[in-house]
């Protein structure tokens, strides 16, 4: 009997891995050419929108909305494929049942937009209303709403998501395929049922979430300290100014490079904590950790001009880390065959304070997921083209830690800056906060000797040990630093708020240090 078992277990085994090498990358080739196809259509429909009057631009731009998101969710389902290679068999099906249907879809768009017997104001509306009657209840834009949701949650089924809810994705499925029956497109074609079926894709779903809660408790579950990464809140946060750059560079990955689907497998237990687009999305980068042994990986994927997508991975410790222009961060290599740095990716970004939390995002995953130090240069936890304004010594969190004020050369954006004084982490990044434009005058605020408030300070920490709420103080819940020494104190809060030269009749040169009495909230 248990013979039986394990011949079982192991034709399963061998039946995703033929799924994932034969059908796997068929699919996810699918997905990237309807992204594009998604990419023309809306840009066709942006150029019938300005020729149109405005009170016909509604409805329209509700369809260009939803197709954009149509093409990001396309991509981002084959972007996150390639981490979890292993799950790819548990979609197929499912890709089966969508894809002919959006290609119908589009393609009856551009049916619409070209004829050319028609004005543009009466191709749209022919458009509108024809294909809003092909299925009872459901109108063009509320049709590209469907086939979104049920991409999202293929990209839940995808990533073992607890906000996977499997009756939503059967509703929609079957929505789907009446809306295949009503345009007279063919049922999905059979899959190798040797490969994969959508009922044992089910089953796999509930073998491999064994455990995860009902839905009420699924939030503590997501928001635990057990399952959460610092790493996955760094990107979340809105950000508190937006430093634009004058002068962007160009983003790139030089490999070397694999096609969609023939990346090396990793194991089921990866867990995705960033993921960035850049340049409109033709390149993107997914951060991800091997939880088994706590190793942080990144993916980097391009699309050539004809939107074929290309990978590559490699381990965060391979990588150094280096701003290269005022926008750019180089990530290079050691190639052990040509024994010299070779370039990997380039990174564009739009904002100083994205490439910012980028930068320190990577330096600390480099230095501290892995429970051993690692041998980085101390010149890579240095981001490069900016200044240091101030430093003092602070007890934070019950740690010895040091405070940097710094400012960026070209954007002139300052923030703050914590690191670790001392051990096999020192001066990698605590957290960081940035300094708002124009700070009020009350932004500091001096409430005693060693002591300073900031209001409204979003913190950023790269650390699951480092707690920021301990530091909120008052009603406000403003950020206290304790410093070391009172004079460091002084010199913080006169950095943002600068005492001017006093003049004869000035009170303030009666003031007694001696006597100090902190200011109210």
């Amino acid at each position: 009997m248990e013979s039986t078992r394990i011949r079982s277990r192991a034709s399963r085994a061998t039946a995703r891995d033929l799924a994932t090498r034969e059908l796997g990358p068929r699919m996810l080739d699918g997905c990237c050419l309807e992204a594009e196809r998604a990419d023309r259509v809306g840009y066709c429909l942006q150029g019938l929108r300005n020729a149109l009057p405005d009170h016909l631009h509604p409805h329209l731009t509700a369809v260009i909305d939803q197709l954009q998101a149509t093409s990001h969710l396309l991509r981002d389902l084959a972007d996150k494929s390639q981490v979890h290679l292993s799950q790819v068999p548990v979609v197929i099906d499912y890709l089966n049942v969508i894809l002919p249907c959006l290609c119908r879809t589009l393609r009856d768009i551009m049916g619409y937009y070209d004829d050319k017997n028609l004005s543009k104001e009466r191709r749209w509306r022919t458009m509108y209303h024809r294909m809003s009657n092909e299925l009872p209840g459901t109108t063009l834009p509320a049709r590209f709403v469907m086939y979104n949701q049920f991409l999202g949650l293929l990209n839940f089924m995808l990533t073992r998501d607890p906000n996977f809810d499997v009756n939503a994705m059967e509703a929609l499925r079957i929505r789907i395929l009446q809306l295949r029956d009503a345009r007279k497109i063919d049922p999905p074609s059979p899959i190798r049922t040797d490969l994969v079926r959508r009922d044992t894709a089910l089953d796999f779903w509930q073998q491999e979430t064994v455990g995860i809660p009902s839905s009420r408790d699924r939030t503590v579950l997501v928001n635990s300290d057990k399952d959460s990464h610092w790493a996955e809140a760094i990107f979340t946060q809105p950000l508190p100014s937006r430093r634009e750059f004058r002068k962007r560079g160009k983003s790139e990955a030089f490999g070397p490079l694999d096609r969609l689907g023939h990346v090396s497998p990793f194991p089921d237990d990866v867990k995705i904590l960033v993921k960035r687009t850049f340049e409109n999305d033709r390149v993107s980068l997914i951060v991800f950790l091997r939880q088994h042994d706590q190793m942080p990986f990144i993916l980097v994927r391009t699309r050539t001009s004809s939107g074929e997508p290309w990978f590559s991975i490699r381990a965060v410790a391979q990588l150094s880390i280096e701003r290269e222009s005022s926008s750019v961060l180089h990530l290079s290599y050691w190639s052990t065959i040509e024994r010299r740095k070779k370039a990997w990716a380039s990174l564009a970004f739009l904002t100083w304070e994205e490439l910012v939390l980028f930068y320190c995002t990577f330096v600390c995953l480099k230095a501290f997921v892995v429970e051993r130090p690692h041998n980085i240069d101390q010149r890579e936890v240095i981001i490069r083209r900016e200044k240091r304004l101030f430093q003092a010594q602070i007890n934070d969190d019950g740690y010895d830690h040091a405070l940097v004020v710094v400012e960026d050369y070209k954007t002139k954006g300052r923030r703050l800056h914590v690191i670790s004084r001392g051990g096999p982490s020192a001066r990698c990044p605590i957290w960081t906060a940035f300094v708002p434009p124009d700070p009020p005058e009350d932004w500091v605020l001096h409430k005693a000797p060693h002591r300073v408030w900031l209001r409204d300070l979003q913190v950023y920490s790269f650390s699951d040990k480092y707690r920021p709420h301990h530091s909120r103080k008052g009603r406000s819940g403003a950020f206290e630093i304790q410093f070391a020494n009172s004079t460091a104190a002084t010199r913080f809060k006169q950095l943002f708020n600068p005492i001017p030269e006093p003049s004869v009749e000035d009170p303030s040169e009666d003031f007694d240090d001696d006597h100090f009495s902190p200011s109210e909230d």
